[in-house]
């Protein structure tokens, strides 16, 4: 094949931007892994697999949807026409229109995805994606043509066709962000709570999610793509300039701030730093900056991510007790008021600002005004109709049980999901043997232990040669004094303590030589030990056999 030759320096620069566009497409698009872990990490261990489904069909759903309809309805919207914006009807071999398209799908997925944390839980697969199909088609198209695309077409946009002044959303502050955060808050809003979220009283029910580990991976896989979505916005054309390098400190100072911004108002609020809130807060000082990087000072970034980070706690706490909306994984304080707190902050950060302040605020609040307004009605208006017709959430049963099962007949973690198998790193020393001997009775030896020592308790008994045993894991209360917990700031009190319950059936083995060996293994001198119980059994049967008795044993 012949190598392609390079005319001009304008076909060298052509190739440069496109590089440039397809990388950070790439580096927004791994966004998307960041999203499933932080989503997962939030949510019960029963409603995992739910979720990562989500996350996947959002991408594979949404990216055909913008491609076939999107992309051209938000030119239609802004003034154009659906040739103009539509990729499929490229036949030009403009390849730079493809490369176009994806760089607006992957900001386009991202509002999409914002809103399946908020709806965790509770809402149907169908429901989920139905919706996201009318996000990716109508509605996020719709917000697009009202800023970057109108503003492409018909040279102004609306915001500064109606004020005389652009708004400013460098990267999607509020274009992509806030719009998924109210999307998502008022998704929840129509789905309800999730069941045993909220008492008879109006109290709030603690429901931690499964993995912090999984929701701090996530946090930090979305501020490596968030360089993608600020940075990279910068040299979409060739010469950034001086710009590249701004967008890149205050996108980095105003994440840091964001943490410290959450942390700080957990400690005051609580007296402890939430580990979730510190994570949020660093997703919230991002979000807060995404609309102005390019532009704000240095001081301006360190302000902005402060206070995304510290309204974040404040308003997630209006948001569950006042508003009484269940949004799981905090996406409104997150993504919508950071947007909206950043989006709003602009004449009052900016280095240089052009317009008065008072005209520059004026075209920030129309803006967030119509993108808010028209969210709200669309999202409302497709969630409302869902839910009339029964569709918008699981019934009761299936929720109880998760959206694992439910949706997709399978569980995240089988072989530790289960609450009937215990496992352990024991290791088997001893032939283990029935205990048919010619003894006088049979007795059942129950022990309650703490799980961290059945691997010992194991090993005592094979050593005082007892026969087999049944393990299950078991939660219960008894002397062991409760604890408390905290999940986003809220501490919740547990008072039903892991335990392992061990059944042990004795004929000739004697009985207290058993009970000796569980009790010695088994005793750490902290309360919570557990119990023996030592009970009579009238009588057993082998099911392969049918003996009866001491020889069934």
């Amino acid at each position: 094949m012949d190598p392609i030759v390079l005319q001009s320096v304008g076909e060298v620069a052509d190739a440069v931007t496109n590089t440039w566009i397809l990388t950070v497409t790439f580096l927004i698009f791994f966004m998307h892994a960041g999203f499933a872990m932080l989503e997962a990490g939030q949510v019960r261990s029963k409603n995992v697999a739910n979720q990562l489904t989500k996350n996947l069909l959002t991408w594979s759903v949404g990216v055909v949807l913008f491609f076939l309809v999107g992309a051209g309805l938000s030119y239609v919207a802004a003034g154009g026409s659906f040739a103009d914006g539509a990729p499929f009807m490229n036949t030009g071999g403009e390849f730079s229109q493809y490369i176009g398209w994806l760089y607006g799908a992957v900001f386009a997925m991202t509002a999409a995805t914002i809103v399946s944390g908020a709806v965790a839980g509770r809402a149907r697969l169908r429901a989920y994606v139905g919706y996201t199909f009318l996000l990716a088609a109508v509605i996020y198209p719709v917000v697009i043509a009202m800023t970057w695309t109108g503003a492409s077409v018909s040279g102004s946009g609306l915001v500064k066709d109606l004020t005389g002044t652009a708004f400013k959303d460098f990267a999607g502050g509020t274009i992509v962000h806030a719009m998924g955060g109210i999307a998502g808050l008022t998704a929840a809003w129509v789905l309800g709570p999730r069941m045993d979220k909220y008492d008879s009283d109006g109290s709030v029910n603690v429901i931690p999610g499964h993995s912090m580990t999984f929701a701090v991976l996530g946090t930090l896989m979305l501020a490596f793509g968030w360089y993608g979505f600020n940075v990279g916005t910068v040299a979409a054309p060739v010469g950034g300039g001086g710009a590249l390098g701004q967008t890149a400190m205050t996108t980095t100072l105003a994440m840091a701030m964001g943490a410290v911004g959450a942390g700080a108002v957990s400690l005051l609020k609580n007296s402890k730093v939430d580990t979730l809130y510190v994570a949020n807060g660093l997703l919230a000082g991002l979000v807060g900056i995404t609309a102005i990087p390019d532009t704000t000072t240095w001081w301006g970034a360190l302000a902005v991510g402060l206070l995304a980070g510290a309204q974040l706690p404040i308003v997630f706490e209006f948001v569950e007790k006042r508003l009484k909306i269940d949004d799981v994984c905090a996406v409104f304080p997150v993504h919508g008021s950071a947007g909206v707190l950043g989006t709003l902050a602009f004449p009052f950060v900016a280095a240089d600002l052009g317009p008065s302040v008072a005209d520059a605020f004026i075209a920030q609040v129309v803006g967030v005004a119509f993108i808010a307004a028209w969210t709200i009605t669309a999202t409302a208006l497709i969630w409302g109709v869902f839910k009339a017709v029964g569709q918008a959430r699981v019934d009761s049963d299936h929720e109880r049980d998760g959206l694992d099962i439910s949706e997709h007949g399978v569980e995240t973690y089988p072989e530790f999901g289960d609450p009937n198998v215990a496992t352990d790193g024991g290791v088997e020393t001893h032939d283990l043997r029935a205990d048919g001997g010619t003894g006088s009775g049979i007795e059942m030896v129950t022990a309650i232990i703490r799980p961290d020592r059945l691997s010992e308790v194991k090993q005592a008994l094979a050593e005082a040669e007892a026969p087999s045993l049944t393990v299950t894991n078991v939660s219960g209360r008894g002397s062991q004094p409760s604890k408390t917990g905290q999940w986003r700031g809220e501490e919740y009190v547990v008072d039903l303590h892991q335990k392992v319950k061990i059944e042990c059936v004795v004929a000739d083995t004697p009985t207290e030589d058993v009970v000796d060996a569980i009790r010695d293994a088994a005793n750490t001198g902290e309360p919570g030990d557990g119990k023996i119980f030592v009970m009579p059994i009238e009588d057993a049967v082998q099911i392969r056999t049918g003996e009866r008795g001491m020889g069934a044993v």
